[in-house]
């Protein structure tokens, strides 16, 4: 393969505008071949606008980890573009960014619309050009890719290939799964797909009751009834919803969910992380004697937000009425009981069109990790959400697609990845 080869990308997000910059600038002549008329719409709407690109996590390792499916696949493409480099890239681009809490990187501006400008800049001032239009079928010649032909019906020849579709989540932004038929054409396993940081459904129906409140420095640990185990725990923000439960904690412990069963995982939520079953029957004491002669749902004001009173009331099987300096020490125990391990039955994923990421995908046994070509099609290159593999919450999604974009795209452009 030469430097001047044509390369075609199929997908303008996030991965596909990196692997297109990279693969101009490496030499090739790149056409960019994207749904919308927008490129990188799924940007726009990550971090709730505000866009979490990468994690400052500090070595590879901790990204590896933060890959709960075939994280040791994307070893070599974080070698070559780690966490630094992605924040050197942005800030070089004019984007300064910030880190908060967990090692989440934002732009400074809060703006995703930044990013988004950002990667569709650097894809086009490296000459690539940008065609729209859906592909719907590989070319392939004499055993390698040739191209693709779009659903229109024209064709684009080109040496390379490179599918960085995205997955099945938000399909409005153009993830519905295109990349996979394309992958089969060429001969590839799909890992059977399911939603990955998605809210869930819950059998509790005093969920409902809950919808809007949002929880804070609450404890989440994730039971595996079938095992028997906690498999997850975090300290965080979580949310209640018509369905069930969503929010950041929700969303990571989600990822561990690998074989969905109605009831198989539970979710263990501690309303009071700070104070240990002593100390909180205590503060509960305290408050109950302040308000010795008030009913017991109106004495729990200090303790809880409004919203969850009826609910922790309802739960405690103490009558709403009955008078505070009437609730007996084994009724005071079992609220704090209720209080540290309120227990929630997930009965399932939202549809995965809500999900942030698609879990599943190209199979990576069949894909070279050093260069990201597919083992079956020569010419023909993976990045991105496409994939098999899929992290954790705290942007860690994102710098997936950015090194496995760049990656491919300076592959495809027959250039060698030194790392």
């Amino acid at each position: 393969m030469t430097s001047e080869q044509q390369v075609i990308i199929v997908g303008g997000g996030a991965a596909g505008l990196m692997a297109a910059g990279a693969a101009a600038q490496a030499g090739a002549h790149v056409t960019l071949i994207e749904r919308n008329a927008r490129p990188a719409r799924k940007v726009l709407i990550t971090g709730k606008g505000r866009c979490n690109v990468t994690n400052d996590c500090g070595d590879i390792r901790t990204l590896v980890e933060a890959v709960p499916a075939n994280g040791r696949f994307l070893y070599s493409a974080f070698s070559a573009f780690m966490p630094a480099d992605t924040i050197a890239f942005f800030e070089n681009a004019g984007v300064p960014l910030k880190t908060e809490r967990g090692g989440r990187v934002f732009p400074q501006s809060d703006k995703a619309m930044d990013i988004a400008d950002a990667l569709e800049r650097f894809a086009r001032r490296s000459g690539v050009r940008f065609v729209q239009g859906r592909v719907l079928h590989l070319l392939m010649e004499d055993g390698r890719a040739a191209g693709v032909q779009t659903e229109d019906g024209r064709t684009y020849k080109g040496a390379a290939v490179v599918v960085a579709t995205g997955g099945l989540s938000y399909p409005r932004t153009g993830s519905t799964g295109d990349g996979y038929q394309l992958a089969r054409e060429a001969g590839h396993t799909i890992v059977p797909t399911h939603p990955s940081l998605s809210a869930l459904n819950v059998h509790e129906g005093w969920c409902s009751d809950l919808q809007g409140l949002s929880l804070r420095n609450s404890a989440l640990e994730l039971e595996d009834t079938r095992r028997g185990k906690i498999i997850y725990s975090d300290f965080g923000e979580m949310l209640f919803t018509h369905f069930g439960v969503s929010g950041p904690m929700v969303l990571s412990a989600s990822s561990h969910m690998r074989q969905m069963e109605p009831g198989r995982y539970r979710l263990h939520i501690d309303l009071k992380p700070a104070l240990d079953p002593d100390q909180l029957d205590r503060r509960i004491l305290r408050d109950f004697e302040e308000s010795a002669n008030r009913n017991f749902i109106n004495a729990l004001d200090r303790l809880l937000p409004k919203k969850l009173v009826p609910v922790i009331v309802r739960l405690s099987g103490i009558p709403a009425s009955q008078k505070v300096n009437a609730v007996t020490r084994e009724q005071r125990r079992a609220l704090g009981a209720l209080l540290k391990d309120l227990t929630l039955t997930v009965t399932g994923f939202r549809p995965v069109e809500e999900a942030i990421v698609t879990a599943g995908g190209v199979c990576t046994k069949e894909i070279d990790p050093k260069t990201m070509q597919s083992k079956r099609l020569p010419g023909l290159y993976f990045a991105g959400e496409v994939i098999d593999v899929d992290a954790y919450t705290g942007g860690y999604n994102l710098q997936i697609a950015f090194a496995t974009g760049r990656l491919a795209g300076l592959s495809a452009a027959g250039q060698e990845e030194n790392g």
